[in-house]
C-alpha cells in the first residue's frame, strides 16, 4: 500500500499531465479517472486519521492510559516518594 505522500505526488503528476496541451482526450480521461480514485482513497485515509485524532483529543486522561507520566524523572535529591526531607 502506498503512503499518503506518494499518492499526493501521483495526483499532482496526473493533474499536471491533464493540463498539457498535447494530451489526447482518452489519456486525459484515463488520468482523470485514476486521479479520482486516488483522491477518494486519500480522503478515506484523512477521515481515518481525523477519527484517531478525535479519539485522542476527547480522551479524559491521555497521559494516564497505558502511559502514565514518569514523575520520578523530575524529582530532585530533596524528595523521596513524594515527601520532602
Amino acid at each position: 500500500m502506498s503512503t499518503f505522500e506518494e499518492d499526493l505526488s501521483k495526483l499532482e503528476k496526473l493533474t499536471a499531465d491533464i493540463k498539457r496541451s498535447d494530451i489526447s482526450l482518452e489519456d486525459a480521461l484515463k488520468d482523470f479517472e485514476e486521479g479520482m480514485k486516488l483522491a477518494s482513497g486519500m480522503e478515506a485515509q484523512l477521515d481515518k486519521i481525523e477519527g484517531k485524532i478525535q479519539i485522542l483529543m476527547n480522551e479524559p486522561n491521555p497521559m494516564v492510559k497505558d502511559n502514565p507520566p514518569q514523575m520520578d524523572l523530575f524529582s530532585d535529591d530533596s524528595t523521596v516518594s513524594g515527601t520532602r526531607r
